[in-house]
C-alpha cells in the first residue's frame, strides 16, 4: 500500500510503500509518549525504507532519544526520529539495526489507513498514572515489547498488503 504523509505546516511531504499499514500498536514508553503521544501513547506503522521519497528534506531534523536504563550510563539511541524543524511534527523513525524498515508515525500519514480489529498496548510498565488504557476485549497488553512483529500481526489477521 502506498502511504503519503506530511508535517502540519506542509514543508515536508513523504511517501513510501507498506505491507504493514494497520495502525494497531500503541506504545506508552516515555520516548513515544513525549515525542508523539498527546493521548499518552504513539502509533507507529511499518514501511519499506527503499521506497521512501521525501520533499522538503532541508526542513527535517533528527532526534536521538536519550536512553535511561537502570544501572547503565545514559546514552543516545541509534534510532533516528525525524521531525519537521518548522512545526515540530513527528514524521518517522529509522533504526539502523533494521535498515530495510522505516516506521512512519500514523499521525503523519494522510492516506486513509485500514482500521485495526484489535490493538496491542506495549511498554505499559512506563505508562504514567494519568494515562488510561482504553481498548477492546481482544486487545493485548504488554509491560515491554511483545514478541510478535508488525509483519506477524498483519499475517495473523490476514491484513498484509501488496
Amino acid at each position: 500500500m502506498r502511504l503519503e504523509g506530511s508535517c502540519h505546516c506542509g514543508a515536508v511531504h513523504f511517501s513510501l510503500e507498506s505491507v504493514t499499514p494497520v495502525p494497531y500498536q500503541r506504545c506508552y514508553c516515555s520516548i513515544c509518549r513525549k515525542t508523539q503521544g498527546g493521548g499518552g501513547y504513539a502509533i507507529n506503522i511499518g514501511g519499506d525504507a527503499r521506497t521512501l521519497q521525501i520533499s522538503g528534506k532541508d526542513d527535517i531534523t533528527v532526534y536521538h532519544a536519550v536512553m535511561r536504563e537502570h544501572g547503565k550510563p545514559n546514552h543516545a539511541s541509534g534510532a533516528e526520529r525525524h521531525f519537521c524543524q518548522r512545526c515540530g511534527s513527528g514524521l518517522w523513525l529509522f533504526d539502523p539495526d533494521w535498515p530495510e524498515l522505516v516506521h512512519p508515525f500514523a499521525s503523519a500519514i494522510d492516506t486513509p489507513l485500514p482500521a485495526a480489529p484489535e490493538h496491542t498496548h506495549l511498554m505499559l510498565d512506563f505508562k504514567p498514572e494519568w494515562v488510561e488504557v482504553e481498548g477492546g476485549r481482544k486487545d493485548l497488553r504488554f509491560g515491554a515489547y511483545p514478541e510478535e512483529s508488525l509483519a506477524d500481526w498483519h499475517v495473523r489477521h490476514g491484513m498484509l498488503t501488496d
